[in-house]
């Protein structure tokens, strides 16, 4: 299998969303995102281009006191999503509350002192018992940090997975390719 680009494991993963029409929530949906209610409440959501400027993401990395690497920037700046799996990890990035979105993950799920102050950047969860991080311990001048998985039954324990968020997101698509969990 050719190893695919950011983008293109994005559009599949939400395709496959809609394609099982489970792209929907029991809550109020952005208006730029959302689509019809049905009979029981919940509403439809589809993705849309993101919105997200360099500004903004500069505003952020000062905010948490981090940078992003590249490879992230462009996830940020590709499209916005309410849900998104691949495999076992679960993304999200709405329109006009990505941030806040981002920053309950990052202080308010899980105690600090097990995650941001130990240099654990949550990005994505993990089934649910766990968080995908950056480990910004060990990033380069480029904040090229490596992914690892954080379980909060271990709480003082990562587990190295890849080396860059590419390889995360291609990873993954590997992974549920396997299991048969996307088809070509």
């Amino acid at each position: 299998m050719t190893e695919r680009t950011i983008e293109s494991i994005i559009d599949i993963y939400l395709q496959k969303w809609a394609n099982l029409g489970i792209n929907m929530l029991p809550r109020a949906i952005d208006p730029a995102m959302a689509g019809p209610t049905n009979a029981d409440g919940w509403t439809f959501w589809y993705p849309i281009p993101s919105k997200v400027t360099d500004d903004e993401i500069r505003d952020f990395e000062e905010q948490i006191g981090h940078g992003f690497p590249d490879d992230y920037k462009r996830y940020l700046k590709y499209k916005h999503f309410y849900d998104l799996q691949i495999a076992e990890a679960g993304f999200t990035h709405p329109v006009n509350t990505w941030r806040s979105a981002h920053v309950d993950m990052i202080d308010r799920g899980y105690p600090c002192e097990f995650l941001i102050d130990k240099g654990y950047l949550p990005i994505a969860s993990w089934s649910d018992w766990g968080l995908l991080c950056f480990d910004t311990n060990a990033g380069d001048a480029s904040y090229n940090y490596p992914v690892v998985l954080w379980d909060h039954e271990r709480a003082h324990h990562v587990t190295p997975l890849y080396a860059t968020f590419t390889e995360l997101l291609q990873g993954l698509d590997r992974e549920a390719s396997e299991k048969g969990e996307y088809d070509e």
